[in-house]
C-alpha cells in the first residue's frame, strides 16, 4: 500500500472529511482552483479527490458547447487532462513537478449532456510516482455523458522530475 504523500493536494484531500457533504464539491473545486487558476475559467468541478482515484465533471453549458450543442471535444480533453494530472499530482513528493509529455485521445461517438472524467490509478503506479526520482506514467482515464456512455477514451502520459533539476535544465 503507497505512503499518505504530504503535499497540498493530499492535505486538502484529507481536509475535505470535515466539509459538508452539500458543499464539498464547491469547496474542492475553488481550492484546487488556487492551484490552477484556468479551472476557475473552465466551468471543471472536482467530485472526488482521491491518491488512487480522482473525478471532475462539466456541466454541459453553452460557454463550452461545440456548434451542436454537445460538450466541446477539446472541453472533454480538458476534463481527461484535469483529472489525469491530479491523480498523479496528489502522490508526487514535494520537492517534484509533473508535467505532462503524451494525450492519446480517441472519440468513439457523440456525446450527451453533462460530463465526467474519472482518472485512476494503480498502487504500483502510485508507489512508483511517490518513490522515483524521475520518470513518467501511463494513467487511464474513462471520459463518460450523461447517458453512462464513454463518447471518447482518454490515456495520457505525464513525466515528474525533481523541481531542482528542473531549473538546472532552464538555466542551462
Amino acid at each position: 500500500m503507497t505512503k499518505p504523500v504530504n503535499n497540498m493536494l493530499a492535505k486538502t484531500s484529507r481536509a475535505m472529511r470535515f466539509v459538508p457533504q452539500a458543499v464539498k464539491r464547491t469547496v474542492l473545486t475553488q481550492t484546487l482552483g488556487r492551484v490552477v487558476p484556468y479551472l476557475n475559467t473552465s466551468g471543471v468541478q472536482f467530485e472526488t479527490l482521491e491518491p488512487l482515484k480522482v473525478e471532475v465533471s462539466l456541466k454541459n453549458t453553452r460557454a463550452v458547447q461545440n456548434h451542436i450543442g454537445q460538450v466541446h471535444a477539446v472541453a472533454m480533453v480538458l476534463l481527461a487532462e484535469t483529472s489525469t494530472g491530479f491523480v498523479v499530482g496528489i502522490n508526487l513528493p514535494t520537492d517534484k513537478i509533473c508535467l505532462i509529455k503524451t494525450a492519446d485521445i480517441s472519440y468513439r461517438r457523440p456525446s450527451q449532456g453533462n460530463m465526467r472524467a474519472v482518472a485512476t490509478l494503480t498502487e504500483e503506479q502510485a508507489s512508483q510516482i511517490q518513490q522515483q526520482e524521475e520518470g513518467e506514467v501511463l494513467v487511464n482515464c474513462q471520459v463518460f455523458d450523461e447517458s453512462g456512455k464513454e463518447p471518447m477514451q482518454a490515456n495520457m502520459t505525464w513525466a515528474w522530475i525533481s523541481k531542482a533539476k528542473l531549473a538546472a535544465k532552464r538555466k542551462g
